[in-house]
């Protein structure tokens, strides 16, 4: 990077034994040496970071390029309309939270609970009380 030859080292190790002095002089290059490592650390953490916003930079624009090629090949194979006796039309009807049609009356519409997720995942703030509901769990 800078072109430092053994001639170049040696003269700058000389200059600093005189000014520095041969006291001082370990505590000096030790100094120098914590800079160092701190000044590469630091180009190491930019290098990620710049790193990073390429990686997702490039990421954006093949989501673009996969997004077209996905639209031309919708416009030039459309889908035929789903069949609303298969099965997949009922795996949409669930995932739209309509019920499905059946004459017979659903579980969760017998218990009540046909609105209430199944399984809530507890916050990281709630009390107890909370994470049951509102059922209060209470010690006498």
């Amino acid at each position: 990077m800078f072109d430092i030859g053994a001639a170049e080292l040696l003269l700058v190790a000389m200059v600093a034994l005189i000014v520095i002095g041969p006291k001082d002089l370990p505590l000096a290059m030790r100094t120098a040496g914590k800079w160092i490592g701190q000044l590469r650390g630091m180009t190491q953490h930019f290098r990620g970071g710049i790193d990073a916003i390429i990686r997702e930079a490039e990421i954006g624009e093949q989501e673009k390029a996969w997004a077209e090629k996905n639209a031309a090949i919708m416009k030039e194979h459309p889908q035929a309309e789903p069949d609303p006796d298969s099965v997949a039309a009922e795996d949409v009807a669930a995932e739209a939270g309509a019920a499905p049609e059946s004459n017979e009356a659903s579980p969760a519409a017998e218990s009540g609970t046909q609105n209430k997720p199944r399984y809530e995942e507890p916050g990281l703030f709630d009390t107890p009380s909370e994470k049951n509901d509102g059922a209060a769990e209470t010690k006498k």
